[in-house]
């Protein structure tokens, strides 16, 4: 199991996470890794701790040969979550939330902002076209919460983007996240790096070991999903 940091004299107050004031608290996830978190099973994929439950598949984001995010599938919906380096005193959703809208109208589809679980969001439309298919619109909603020195922002898509029964699923899945920022200097905006599970890291290692020693260069090998 995760560790939890405790603080005798925080036993009964909010929590209070660094680099924020007590009105700023957070009472519920998404965490900070220094933040007295409930413990849950996680997937720990470095920057991130992604809580898991049954049915939940997990696929990873790429940009390049690096991973940048991470795709949660349920049934019909998916959360794709990535987390960013943020400011120390100010936070970066109002600002990025605005970009998202305008991104989102100039590509020819909707955006509002609404009032959710975890403040203010976006609610879109955006442009799609499937092979053979018209174009159309697909229901989006984005969500973004700051944190201290870190942004974290998730997409709900597929059912979830407009089935509020369908969405809390998802919404837990957030909730329960742990953001592991560290302590190194990094500009704003800037991802926060991820990596593969070590179970899973290393059976790609064997199995990429065992196909380089066969010398079967056409062969398949194992495939991460890459979701932009």
């Amino acid at each position: 199991m995760l560790r939890r940091r405790q603080r005798a004299e925080e036993e009964t107050a909010p929590v209070v996470v660094r680099g924020e004031s007590p009105a700023q608290a957070r009472r519920t996830g998404p965490w900070d890794a220094a933040d007295d978190y409930p413990e849950a099973e996680r997937v720990d994929l470095g920057g991130l701790r992604l809580p898991v439950g049954p049915g939940f598949e997990i696929q990873l984001s790429m940009a390049g040969d690096q991973v940048d995010g991470v795709i949660v599938l349920v049934e019909e919906s998916a959360l794709q979550v990535n987390a960013f380096a943020a400011p120390k005193r100010s936070g970066i959703w109002d600002e990025v939330r605005a970009e998202l809208a305008r991104e989102v109208v100039a590509a020819g589809g909707s955006a509002e902002d609404r009032d959710g679980p975890f403040g203010p969001e976006v609610a879109a439309e955006v442009p799609t076209q499937g092979q053979g298919q018209a174009q159309g619109r697909q229901p989006v909603r984005y969500v973004g919460v700051d944190g201290p020195r870190w942004f974290l922002r998730a997409v709900i898509s597929g059912r979830a983007a407009v089935d509020p029964e369908a969405a809390r699923v998802l919404e837990d899945v957030v909730r329960g996240i742990v953001v592991v920022r560290g302590d190194e200097p990094m500009p704003p905006r800037e991802a926060i790096q991820l990596r593969l599970p070590t179970e899973a890291r290393q059976a790609m290692e064997e199995q990429q070991g065992a196909r380089q020693e066969e010398l079967r260069p056409f062969e398949r090998g194992p495939e991460i999903s890459e979701i932009r």
